[in-house]
């Protein structure tokens, strides 16, 4: 959250200013806003740890929901459909991809109402609608309540933007850097928890014949544990979320946001809600989004190929790593993750800046890109020391380079702190989350295909993906440049509403 919008933030809820703002000349209000602004800068209010906790614990739902079914997908299809196994991946690729494709149409909307209504309502109706919406996918029989079960499911996905707005509006500038490393940790979780739990628990009659063999229902719905344990865990989070989540947008401002007027305008007594346009050609804005876009791109991309690559025997271009293999190196990159933006994260982001952070990560992303064609040549090689020497170095760059993660983390505070107002940080999130719903639909085939096509033709000895990979994260590189200056722009905001006040 930017700091000027935070000064607003704490006048509302440390001051009787705003509830008072009725029996209060304009010019008087405007200039109690801006003082309570002054003073609430240079003074954070520590984190409140427990409500970080708690937002935290809602936020590994969306994770848990969308990458529980990977490990069963394609046997479920397959069964329901009565698919050849030719037609499998295409069916189980799309009911994947429709969750983050439905994500993507509906985020704004959760945006617009998180700003309207308020946070906390709308965290819990929507988590309420994905647990739901969980449950019943694993207890559909057909191809079609598959695909509507998981689009019901993406509908209600608006979690996501609700807890990143929350998480912002509880932070502060010198507080932001550590609350979202813990946000993106939550995430990481879910992202390790949802396959097992969707694995271990799919089709228990069969893997637990003595526990559930006997259970008709699981005979029937071989599924179904799996995606009623998800819904549990996420009505678990409904529960902490309605107890003891608070309420992050004031009363005024909700009130504000009802009658179609931003902050700033509301001190003035100045009508007309900015529209998405008007939020998209902010300053700052575009650049922050397209930037949030390409870093969403490189990370879906490269999560997408690199299982394949992985596995792709070595002479067409990859490791030809075993199932094993595969897992362990998997599991290190996501240990690695979490050490890079929990303990890493928030110490660098202190010294060198959001924008700092960003640009560090985007020089380092074409040589993490460059390294693995260079680590198939080595396995090429064929001798007992290049074999050596790819087991000793491969590990230590996954490990170390995993540090890019940190994009992720720094990025999300870049919206904060570009979001004109706290009336607009809500739909600000929705938009970035819309993008990356969006790459994350079609992504993971388009760029698996094209590493698939590589390997085949053999173009540039199966290494092509890998040259397209590096000039994507060049963009990353040149663009980071460019990035706004956000002490700047809140000077330029306060300005505005200055000269706004006088006028």
């Amino acid at each position: 959250m930017r700091d000027d919008d935070r000064g607003v933030k704490d006048a509302t809820e440390q001051t009787p200013l705003l509830d008072a703002a009725e029996a209060a000349p304009i010019n008087e209000r405007a200039e109690h806003v801006q003082h309570d602004s002054e003073n609430t800068d240079g003074e954070d209010k520590p984190l409140p740890v427990w409500q970080i906790v708690a937002l935290c614990y809602a936020r590994w739902v969306e994770p848990v929901a969308f990458f529980s079914i990977f490990p069963y997908i394609n046997q479920m299809a397959k069964e329901n459909g009565r698919l050849a196994d030719a037609d499998v991946g295409f069916y189980s690729g799309l009911i994947e991809s429709l969750f983050s494709f439905t994500q993507m149409l509906v985020m704004i909307l959760w945006g617009r109402a998180a700003d309207r209504f308020g946070r906390k309502p709308v965290l819990v109706f929507s988590l309420i609608g994905v647990s739901c919406a969980t449950a019943l996918f694993g207890m559909a029989k057909t191809i079609s309540q598959m695909i509507l079960f998981r689009c019901l499911a993406g509908v209600f996905a608006g979690t996501i933007v609700t807890i990143r707005t929350m998480i912002s509006e509880h932070s502060t500038s010198k507080t932001q850097a550590r609350a979202f490393s813990w946000f993106a940790f939550a995430g990481n979780l879910g992202i390790l928890f949802g396959p097992l739990i969707g694995g271990s628990l799919a089709d228990p009659a069969r893997q637990y014949p003595a526990l559930f063999g006997s259970v008709r229902f699981f005979h029937d719905y071989p599924y179904a544990l799996s995606s009623l344990a998800v819904s549990a865990i996420g009505f678990s989070a409904v529960a902490v979320t309605a107890l003891f989540a608070e309420e992050t947008l004031p009363k005024s401002l909700a009130a504000a946001g009802r009658r179609g007027a931003t902050t700033e305008e509301s001190a003035v007594s100045k009508p007309g809600a900015p529209s998405i346009w008007d939020l998209l050609k902010s300053p700052g804005v575009p650049i922050v989004l397209y930037t949030y876009g390409v870093i969403a791109l490189l990370a879906h991309s490269y999560t997408a190929i690199v299982p394949v690559f992985w596995f792709t025997p070595v002479r067409l271009g990859g490791f030809g790593f075993s199932p094993l293999q595969i897992s362990l190196m998997l599991g290190l990159t996501g240990f690695s993750q979490a050490a890079w933006i929990l303990l890493a994260f928030p110490p660098l982001q202190h010294r060198i800046g959001t924008n700092g952070v960003l640009r560090l990560c985007s020089v380092c992303y074409p040589f993490f890109f460059a390294v693995c064609p260079m680590l198939n040549v080595l396995l090429r090689a064929d001798t007992a020391a290049s074999r050596t020497a790819f087991w000793i170095v491969a590990p230590v760059l996954q490990g170390f380079g995993s540090g890019i993660s940190m994009s992720f983390t720094a990025i999300q505070l870049s919206v904060n702190d570009v979001s004109p107002s706290p009336l607009t940080l809500g739909t600000l999130n929705a938009v970035a989350l819309s993008i990356t719903s969006g790459l994350r639909a079609f992504s993971p085939a388009l760029f698996a295909g094209l590493f698939a096509v590589g390997a085949r033709t053999q173009l540039l000895w199966g290494h092509a993906i890998w040259v397209l990979m590096v000039a994507m994260a060049l963009v990353f590189t040149v663009i980071s440049r460019f990035l706004p200056d956000y002490d700047e722009l809140k000077r330029q905001r306060e300005a505005a509403a200055e000269r706004e006040t006088v006028s």
